[in-house]
């Protein structure tokens, strides 16, 4: 498996490990992993910071994001995916899409390219979530 991903996986495990949501996110440029990050809402009541805004936060200031790709075990939504367009990340690549859709259509339309892996794995870990915790999942997503 892609390093890349390898990481955003094992974030989102430890997000889970911690009582959070388990979306895990790594940021890569040139095949070195430059920030990890995964969703920490929970532990830190606050509400974004997501698996994506948590790894670019922990990049901190890189300058251009020009030539990055960024990891996400799921696909990003709307606020993860404007951060993305806002910071011309032109690759992301998920672990999946079918537990949550997210901005697919937005990114493209944003010129980002987008990969949808549809890794069991990931698909797996988010439907053990949000079965054993579905009310802090439709918090997660503003329903």
């Amino acid at each position: 498996m892609d390093p890349g991903m390898q990481a955003a996986i094992e974030e989102a495990r430890k997000g889970r490990s911690e009582g959070g949501i388990p979306i895990g996110s790594a940021l890569v440029r040139d095949g070195r992993i430059i920030a990890r990050g995964h969703n920490k809402r929970v532990q830190q009541k606050n509400p974004i910071l997501h698996g994506e805004m948590d790894c670019l936060n922990n990049a901190g200031r890189i300058g251009s994001y020009k030539g990055t790709t960024i990891y996400s075990t799921l696909m990003p939504c709307y606020m993860c995916a404007g951060t993305i367009v806002q910071f011309k990340i032109k690759k992301v690549v998920v672990g999946e899409s079918r537990t949550f859709p997210g901005a697919k259509d937005f990114m493209e339309q944003h010129g980002v390219e987008v990969i949808d892996l549809d890794l069991p794995e990931c698909v797996q870990m988010m439907e053990e979530f949000i079965a054993a915790e579905p009310e802090l999942w439709n918090e997660d997503i503003g329903e």
